[in-house]
């Protein structure tokens, strides 16, 4: 399903970032987990890979019927990615529910610090950092 057959022989930590992503997933999946729980999965990828692994997970909670979980602090991953959204502050919940109510520029302002702008042309929020607040 995950096309990683080829790596099937070769140790994991000479694997890239990506396919380490992917036999991780693999072994999820292989266990029959009805949730997938993923902490920064995209950490370490450059842009195509981060694009692959979140396709993925997208393909396989879509047709595997999952619930996933996903802890990231990209907003624009989160943004184009999840459904909902709970966003941290100090180790406690800030916001929580639909992305365009929780990702805000007044909420990025008070859990981040920074001043943003978010453009919407592509049907999901894009964010974009102005600066610092102070």
């Amino acid at each position: 399903m995950l096309h990683i057959e080829s790596l099937a022989m070769r140790k994991f930590d000479e694997l890239s970032g990506g396919q380490q992503q992917k036999v991780l997933i693999a072994r999820a999946l292989a266990q029959e987990a009805k949730v997938l729980l993923l902490d920064e999965p995209t950490s370490n990828l450059d842009i195509r890979h981060q694009l692959e692994v979140m396709n993925l997970i997208e393909r396989l909670v879509t047709e595997k019927n999952l619930a996933g979980i996903t802890a990231i602090h990209d907003l624009n991953l989160a943004s184009r990615y999840c459904d909902k959204i709970v966003m941290m502050k100090e180790g406690k919940i800030f916001a929580a529910g639909r992305v365009d109510r929780v990702l805000t520029p007044e909420n990025i302002e008070k859990v981040y610090g920074v001043r943003v702008a978010i453009d919407g042309c592509h049907g999901k929020p894009h964010i974009v950092v102005l600066e610092i607040s102070s």
